[in-house]
């Protein structure tokens, strides 16, 4: 497009990663604990790292150019809630089958 002229995607991801769940917490605690913070943002190829690691979500219907182009917030808000709503239950997921729990862990360099 005219306001990106250069090889550019539309990335979404963690912001603020789940806390460490025990066994001896309350139902309470947990759902406070497995709390995810997303974040929506368009990035040049050139910024990206290819890794071999994938994890299934499709957030294809919920996040579109024209919700990260714009300066809409409540649209930008509500398709943030939305990939917040899938992250968080896959990371439920993840703590039943222990399935994809790297992904739900800070990069530590």
């Amino acid at each position: 497009t005219a306001d990106r002229p250069y090889g550019h995607c539309i990335v979404a991801g963690i912001m603020k990663y789940p806390l460490k769940i025990t066994k001896t917490m309350s139902e309470k605690k947990v759902a406070k604990r497995s709390r995810v913070k997303p974040f929506i943002k368009c990035c040049n190829y050139n910024h990206l790292m290819p890794t071999r690691y994938t994890l299934d979500v499709d957030f294809k219907s919920v996040v579109t150019a024209d919700i990260v182009g714009s300066s809409n917030l409540t649209a930008r808000q509500s398709c943030r809630k939305e990939v917040k709503k899938a992250l968080e239950e896959k990371y439920s997921l993840s703590l039943k089958t222990g399935k994809n729990k790297w992904f739900f862990q800070k990069l530590r360099f």
